[in-house]
């Protein structure tokens, strides 16, 4: 009877430790994903400081700057990290011909601001390459434990999910950072 009794017991504690730990994982990964989107708002809020630097010396651009502000609206528009990633991918697109026309001005490549906004601009790429990672091995860890024998029979009785990686599209020229060096 102890026997029987010691098995169930034993049974129902490795349950809810195994759910407590999928809980844990998919909280992880849903803070990365705060991180991620923490970055991505600091890189939207910079885009339009830049495009109005730029402007003011390369007025005649106007079709550049309206490609730059709608990537960047699609991309504060998006919801899913395939979407995001989608999203991201057109405007690390549209930022770098946004530095190709800024490149024919060397009075802009000297001014100031400009050059602020660039290195504030490469230091949140590199922060969103960062979070990027992190959220990934977050979802990777999360995804694994609830694919897994025994995992995926209380990830399926409880209805976990697996959740979607953030990553660029497959022979993106966006899988580089936006080069922002002169």
């Amino acid at each position: 009877m102890y026997i029987i009794f010691g098995i169930i017991v034993a049974v129902v504690l490795y349950f809810v430790v195994k759910y407590n730990g999928f809980i844990t994982l998919r909280t992880r990964a849903k803070e990365a994903w705060a991180d991620i989107d923490v970055q991505l708002k600091r890189r939207y809020d910079l885009i339009p400081n830049l495009v109005e630097t730029v402007k003011g010396y390369a007025s005649h651009e106007a079709g550049t700057f309206e490609k730059v502000t709608e990537a960047r609206a699609q991309a504060m528009q998006a919801g899913t990290p395939a979407e995001k990633g989608a999203a991201e991918n057109m405007l690390s697109g549209t930022l770098k011909s946004l530095f190709a026309v800024s490149e024919s001005y060397p009075e802009l490549k000297a001014n100031t601001n400009f050059l602020q906004l660039q290195s504030e601009l490469s230091d949140t790429e590199n922060k969103i390459q960062a979070a990027r990672r992190f959220y990934n091995g977050n979802v990777r860890d999360f995804n694994t434990g609830i694919q897994m024998f025994p995992g995926n029979v209380i990830a399926g009785i409880f209805h976990f999910n697996q959740m979607d990686f953030f990553q660029l599209e497959e022979g993106s020229e966006a899988k580089e950072p936006v080069a922002v060096k002169f």
